[in-house]
């Protein structure tokens, strides 16, 4: 397989041929926020926050999902970007009911870390106030769609890592939402295995566990990775 050479963020860095420019930054140390983007999970571009410069380029690249070249020059970081990342952020805010302060994910959601991150103390846009529901008729877990940002964590994990492909993507723009089985209540899904892929996956508090109160959300990040390879060994 050969290597390429590339520049990202000023640093001489090198990868395999097919790598995208995420993973070749972050194995370089280089860090671009993402939402969408999961270890153990194919990537589809869905959040916009890892977009980068790339020279010669006039349009901004999502970097999950694109693979690098030789003597491709990457920035990761301009002042381009941050605003075009904290307009982003504000607009996932903006779309849903997110209040963090009544939320199971509180302190502990991705969504609410990039806010600091990106300073968004406040809302330039409207807000949209859906009229967002609740699923709790799963015997153990719940969605709460106030929540969704709509990165697709769960539909993927379902169906790459345990097969089930309970969950999916119905409706367009401001309208969409994670449905299961075809618009089937949750708790009366024929395929939910119940194993709580979902839910471990999930950045925000739209996936949560039943019993859970306010910032008690706790996700267990680092085992879908070795999920992935011991299904890749057991092939």
């Amino acid at each position: 397989m050969s290597v390429l050479t590339l520049v990202i963020e000023g640093q001489d860095v090198a990868g395999p041929a097919g790598r995208t420019i995420l993973q070749v930054a972050r194995e370089n140390g280089v860090a671009i926020p993402t939402l969408c983007h999961l270890e153990g999970l194919s990537d589809v571009g869905a959040c916009r926050l890892c977009m980068v410069e790339v020279e010669g380029q006039r349009k901004l690249l999502p970097a999950c999902v694109t693979t690098i070249e030789e003597g491709m020059q990457v920035t990761v970081n301009s002042d381009r970007l941050t605003a075009y990342r904290r307009r982003i952020v504000e607009l996932l805010f903006t779309e849903r009911n997110h209040v963090c302060s009544v939320c199971v994910a509180d302190r502990n959601c991705e969504l609410q870390d990039l806010s600091v991150e990106f300073g968004v103390t406040h809302f330039d846009l409207p807000q949209l106030h859906p009229k967002a529901t609740v699923d709790a008729t799963h015997e153990r877990f719940g969605i709460d769609h106030n929540r969704c940002i709509l990165c697709t964590r769960c539909v993927r994990v379902c169906d790459e890592v345990e097969g089930a492909h309970t969950w999916d993507v119905m409706g367009r723009g401001t309208e969409a939402r994670i449905i299961t089985d075809l618009g089937t209540p949750w708790g009366q899904s024929a395929t939910c295995t119940s194993c709580g892929k979902c839910v471990q996956v999930c950045p925000t508090g739209a996936l949560f566990e039943k019993g859970r109160s306010v910032g008690e959300a706790r996700r267990r990040r680092p085992y879908l990775p070795y999920l992935v390879a011991r299904e890749g060994r057991a092939r």
